[in-house]
């Protein structure tokens, strides 16, 4: 993956941020096994915060491959709360089930085969927390899915808005006014995904540079 910042103050952040613990560890060897893509630590980090920033006690995630980021926010959440896992491949959402089921978590978890936007019209809110993490072209329609469904103060958190399947460098002149948007099916789905949360009414938006890029929009608290 391309930095964002120097090397220096890379290395200096990942000193100095979140671990993995040893479940942690065979998730991302495994990742490394399989090329799969995972968020990392410092992302994951931040998913961890704002489920104990919540005090979450329902979590709803559009695509959640075998598990990683779920993990994450089952560390920071409330004791009894529960996450809604959504994979369409059935092999993933099964490991995702047996490393869950392996830190004793399993029974906070709901594993759902399919896609991951009609899963979501079978559950009514309130969400806590949302991930968005599957087709980049479909991140803003899911957000529009979900937006009604967020509880106050609640948060919607969408991955690879730097890097991971595009990169940001393509559409900076467009985001500065300065250009057209390219031509990629995954750049503009982020960029249609951080127009729409930006010019959502009742939630704010900021984008974070750990992992591949986090942006975090918040719902105003009643």
């Amino acid at each position: 993956m391309p930095s964002y910042i120097d090397e220096e103050a890379e290395r200096y952040v990942r000193a100095l941020g979140p671990e993995h613990d040893d479940l942690h560890a065979e998730m991302a060897a495994f990742a490394d096994e399989h090329d799969f893509p995972i968020i990392g630590p410092d992302a994951g980090g931040v998913l961890r915060s704002y489920a104990a920033a919540t005090q979450a006690e329902r979590i709803f995630e559009f695509g959640s491959g075998f598990g990683y980021s779920a993990y994450w926010f089952l560390k920071g959440m409330a004791d009894d709360g529960r996450i809604v896992l959504t994979e369409i491949d059935e092999d993933e959402l099964a490991k995702g089930e047996e490393f869950l089921a392996s830190a004793g978590l399993a029974d906070r978890a709901t594993f759902e085969r399919g896609d991951a936007m009609e899963i979501a019209h079978d559950y009514a809110g309130p969400f806590d927390v949302a991930l968005i993490d599957h087709q980049k072209s479909r991140y803003a329609d899911a957000f529009d899915l979900i937006r009604d469904e967020i509880a106050p103060g609640g948060v919607v958190i969408a991955d690879n808005m730097l890097y991971g399947g595009h990169d940001y460098h393509d559409s900076l002149d467009y985001v500065l006014d300065d250009g057209d948007l390219p031509d990629d099916e995954n750049a503009r789905g982020i960029v249609a995904y951080l127009e729409a949360v930006r010019e959502a009414e009742g939630f704010s938006t900021s984008i974070l540079p750990v992992g591949s890029g986090l942006a975090v929009t918040v719902r105003d608290a009643a």
